[in-house]
């Protein structure tokens, strides 16, 4: 559904709960603190009982203990309503480069504050599983820098003291998914650690000539470079298209979301962006309700503090305004 009509449907809070219900257990309400499936029921306070039932919450038969929908995912402990969490998550799916948390705030008629931590914790929801299978098939690998212009040092030289990028290594496979990573540096070793983890040994491996890529070959069924340096982008070698521009494609979408729409990132918290975009990109087939469903569906098991969301250092800022 669009976003008209998830605000008529679900603007109710009851109706919101219900339908995260049905998306989180298909088969039955699961206890979260034993993992029972089918075997909870809803409570309901009694006519004449003086303690009213709050709404939404259940209780296992088999090991006693009340919890709600919420429990366990990136909703718990939230006094944001359903609906607003559902209309911020269809907004967020359906933002091709992304939204705003003053966006969400002027938008959805919450504090910056909490706009801020509900975009923090979708992103957390859209965030992949470490050991969800490997890229297959022909892959193609880059490496980014997000990040304004080089700061120059005293001297007019360029110094990492005034090194304000932070380097991105991705990877997607030629019709498939893309996996992209927040890296300290761009090196022979970040690379082929970050290669050897996410693909599969008969994959055609597809880069351009940084040096670091050196050595690929020795763990991957094929490993073709193209010369950037030379100028060359894309060439033909039988009825195979060797070329990096799959990836290239990524990242300018991935630049632009974050010069247009943030403006400002984080790197504590640009892996989180990072899984944004991969989320987006990798649901690219769907159309924005399925997109929506598939983010709440990934709100299970995942839980993320206040705290643990802000940042250590103010510092650690990377601009794309420049």
């Amino acid at each position: 559904m669009n976003l008209n009509e998830l605000a008529q449907s679900y603007s109710n809070e009851d109706n919101a709960r219900e339908f995260i219900e049905k998306l989180r257990w298909p088969k039955g309400a699961v206890c979260p603190h034993c993992g029972v499936i089918g075997e909870s029921y809803r409570l309901t306070a009694k006519p004449e009982s003086k303690h009213p039932v709050r709404p939404g919450v259940w209780k296992c038969g088999a090991c006693r203990k009340q919890f709600t929908v919420k429990v366990g995912t990136i909703f718990e402990d939230s006094h944001i309503p359903l609906a607003t969490w559902l209309r911020a998550i269809h907004l967020l799916c359906a933002s091709k480069k992304g939204m705003s948390a003053h966006q969400l705030h002027r938008m959805l008629g919450v504090t910056y504050k909490s706009a801020w931590f509900m975009a923090h914790r979708i992103r957390y929801a859209m965030s992949q599983e470490p050991l969800s299978g490997k890229l297959k098939g022909t892959v193609e690998v880059d490496e980014t820098y997000i990040g304004g212009k080089e700061r120059l040092g005293p001297q007019g030289l360029p110094n990492r003291k005034y090194q304000k990028k932070a380097p991105v290594v991705a990877l997607v496979e030629r019709g498939g998914q893309v996996r992209s990573f927040h890296t300290k540096k761009v090196t022979g070793k970040t690379l082929k650690t970050v290669i050897l983890e996410n693909v599969t040994p008969d994959t055609h491996v597809m880069t351009d000539d940084h040096p670091g890529y050196g050595g690929i070959r020795k763990h991957v069924r094929r490993h073709s470079t193209i010369r950037h340096s030379w100028k060359i982008y894309a060439r033909k070698e039988g009825d195979v298209l060797i070329s990096t521009n799959t990836i290239e494609g990524y990242f300018s979408i991935l630049k632009r979301g974050i010069t247009g729409v943030y403006h400002h990132v984080g790197k504590q918290h640009l892996h989180r962006y990072l899984s944004e975009f991969d989320f987006r990109y990798n649901a690219r087939k769907m159309d924005d309700g399925e997109r929506a469903e598939m983010a709440i569906k990934g709100t299970a098991g995942k839980r993320l503090l206040y705290r643990d969301s802000r940042g250590k250092s103010p510092k650690n800022r990377v601009s794309l305004s420049s």
